[in-house]
Formats: structure tokens, C-alpha cells, sequence
């Protein structure tokens, strides 16, 4: 069965906007390859609507390698998106989600395929207060934002999982690698 990953950034203080953070060439490299493991991203509206940014770079290639190459990745990764707004996306590969989330997810669960990643704070909330997250990818990026949105609000229960894996970038940054621990399982 395919795994969801909730992967996404944030700061020593636990900012997740996507405004803040210090990516560079390497972090985005890493992004890069962990697209190439999946085969569809999830976003809910707002971050969808970041992510388009990326269609401009496609357009108008950076002077960075790194950042064509990430553009060229989310760009190719099918993309399903959850919004009450959106009825349609210009997006060739983005889709607005038919059903409910935990529907939705589930049926995706269940196909053949790669990775499912999760790249929208709300929908990890959403999805971590429904069990559906099998593991956790969090780069935290070595500074302190201030303000902005905080990644763990909202959550309904404790939750414990086993970090499985660690990987420290250059810029100081460390990404995480967490997997529910064995006696709290994904439903």
C-alpha cells in the first residue's frame, strides 16, 4: 500500500509559512529527488496557489540549476487539490479533489503507484487528526521566524512517533524523519 508523507518546512520556532525558511541549491536538490519518489502531491487551496510560482520559473528558467529542476519536478507530479472555492485549476497536472479528504485519501491509498506526499499544513493537520500520515519528512530550517503560521495547531491527540532517519544540509538545516511508533498505527 502506498504511503502518505507529509512533507514540509519550518522553523526552530515552528513557522511553516512557505514565505519563510532559508531554501537553497541542496534543499532544493533534496525536494527535487523526494518529487521523483512519488507520483501525486496533495495541496489545499492556499498552498496550491503558492506552488504555482513554480509555472513562472518554467517560463522564465532561474540562473540556479536547482530551481529549473525542482520547477520541471512539481510541475510533472500530479497534483489533487482541496478547495471549497476552486472549481477548476489551469494546471495540466493539478486536479480539485472530487471527494472528502479521508474518501479521497483512501481511495488514492489503495491504487497502485508511488508516494502520496502532503504538502499543506491544513491538510497534515486534517490528516494527522484522521491517522492517515505513515511518516513525517520535517526540514527545520536553523532560524527563528517570529511570526507567521504555526504547524501544530489543531491537533486533536498526542501523537508519538520514532524519528527513523536524520539528514543535516550544509545550511545547517536538518530534515527529519519520523514513522509512527508501533503501538499507534495509521488506520
Amino acid at each position: 500500500m502506498r504511503k502518505i508523507i507529509a512533507a514540509l518546512n519550518m522553523t526552530l520556532d515552528g513557522v511553516c509559512d512557505h514565505n519563510a525558511g532559508l531554501p537553497d541549491e541542496e534543499i532544493h536538490q533534496h525536494y527535487t529527488e523526494l518529487l521523483g519518489q512519488g507520483d501525486i502531491i496533495l495541496y489545499g487551496r492556499t498552498t496550491y496557489q503558492l506552488m504555482e510560482f513554480w509555472r513562472t520559473i518554467l517560463e522564465n528558467p532561474s540562473e540556479q540549476k536547482t530551481m529549473n529542476d525542482f520547477a520541471v519536478a512539481i510541475d510533472k507530479i500530479q497534483k489533487i487539490v482541496f478547495s471549497h472555492t476552486l472549481d477548476a485549476t489551469d494546471w495540466s497536472s493539478a486536479t480539485i479533489a472530487k471527494r472528502d479528504l479521508k474518501s479521497e485519501v483512501l481511495a488514492v491509498k489503495q491504487q497502485t503507484g508511488k508516494d502520496i506526499f502532503v504538502g499543506s499544513r491544513s491538510l497534515i493537520i486534517q490528516l494527522l487528526n484522521l491517522n492517515l500520515i505513515d511518516e513525517f519528512q520535517l526540514c527545520i530550517y536553523p532560524m527563528v521566524e517570529g511570526k507567521g503560521l504555526a504547524f501544530f495547531e489543531g491537533i486533536s491527540d498526542r501523537i508519538i512517533f520514532n524519528l527513523v532517519k536524520t539528514k543535516i544540509f550544509k545550511n545547517g538545516s536538518l530534515l527529519l524523519y519520523y514513522q509512527w511508533k508501533n503501538d499507534h498505527p495509521p488506520t
